[in-house]
């Protein structure tokens, strides 16, 4: 009995290695090629393993790629190959396809979750004459970013999306020369509330040129009221807001809608960042080049702004901005009649 109890636990020791592995075939993508994958433990979410591609005739092993993770999802106990929902949905194992626009499909296999916040990461192999080559630059495109790459086959390009912390994000459009990428185009989007900031370097002739642009978002919920008027002579708007009913900020915006300035830069500084006069009902703040005072008397609705020891003055004239009901905008003092933290009162 001791004996048999023996070689019981041996062999329990002996199969319990085996016990979460699998192996899966993946069979919906190629009438030449098949797939498999295996995982070493599918009792856990993420777990080691390899993915492999097949000559379906010779059942010889093309390309095989470790993986220390391995991410996936069945589809009837099967997984399916071509799969890419966002940068956080389901992703295949094996994707199909061309990504070099020369009319022959390649392979890309994941190798592991080294993409964006542990997101699918994947190595690309490129047909060529002699089988399937291992590309270096299009992995680098499927590591790092928010999953595989997408292919835009109207326009011959790949797009990435790349996340990083806080809000900003960044979408990046590379054309393939010579089987490798080069990039045309990248947008990043970033914001503050309720600014709005954008950054876009486009490739012109052989120069990445780069433009910034601001917005603000009026109908944020954190904006509780402002005062504007409008600056015929320049074609600007300037506006005055309040944040969560506790900081003032202050922006010029083109006819655009574009923001060409704004103050504080992002938030009230703990300083004192504007003071006001109620007995003239005019406004004041200063940066390191300039000093601002926006008044707002029957005389002159407006801002003297005096920089280098030059003044100007711009005269505006003040009128109701839509969509916030609430809000009394038609004149400066209605703006303060409440109190900022970053605003001093003076008689």
């Amino acid at each position: 009995m001791k004996r048999i109890l023996l070689l019981f636990v041996a062999l329990f020791g002996y199969l319990l290695p085996s016990l979460g592995q699998v192996t899966f075939k993946i069979d919906d993508f190629s009438d030449q090629y098949y797939g498999k994958v295996f995982i070493f433990d599918n009792t856990k979410p993420y777990c080691g393993g390899w993915v492999a591609v097949y000559d379906r005739k010779t059942n010889k092993e093309l390309i095989r790629v470790d993986a220390d993770e391995i991410s996936y999802e069945l589809h009837d106990n099967q997984m399916r190959s071509n799969i890419a929902e966002g940068p956080y949905g389901e992703h295949s194992v094996l994707f199909y396809s061309d990504f070099n626009f020369d009319g022959v499909k390649d392979f890309a296999l994941m190798d592991g979750l080294h993409g964006w916040n542990h997101t699918p990461s994947f190595k690309i192999f490129l047909a060529s004459g002699k089988g399937f080559k291992l590309s270096p630059e299009l992995s680098e495109l499927a590591h790092g970013n928010c999953g595989i790459f997408t292919i835009d086959n109207d326009d011959k390009t790949l797009n990435t999306l790349t996340r990083g912390t806080g809000t900003w994000y960044e979408v990046s459009t590379y054309m393939i020369v010579d089987n490798k990428p080069l990039l045309v185009n990248a947008r990043k989007e970033d914001s503050s509330a309720p600014l709005h900031f954008t950054t876009i370097n486009n490739l012109e002739g052989d120069k990445m040129v780069e433009t910034h642009s601001t917005t603000i978002d009026f109908d944020d919920d954190n904006v509780t009221s402002f005062f504007t008027f409008y600056v015929d002579s320049k074609l600007k708007t300037i506006i005055l807001y309040s944040l969560n009913d506790h900081t003032l900020h202050y922006a010029i915006n083109n006819e655009e809608g574009l923001v060409e300035f704004y103050y504080p830069e992002i938030a009230a500084n703990t300083k004192t960042d504007f003071t006001y006069s109620a007995k003239s009902n005019t406004l004041k703040f200063r940066t390191k080049d300039a000093e601002y005072s926006i008044t707002d008397t029957p005389k002159f609705a407006g801002i003297i702004i005096t920089t280098k020891g030059k003044t100007y003055r711009w005269k505006g004239k003040t009128y109701r901005r839509k969509g916030k009901t609430d809000v009394r905008n038609e004149s400066l003092a209605a703006l303060l009649k409440k109190t900022y933290s970053n605003v001093t009162r003076i008689k």
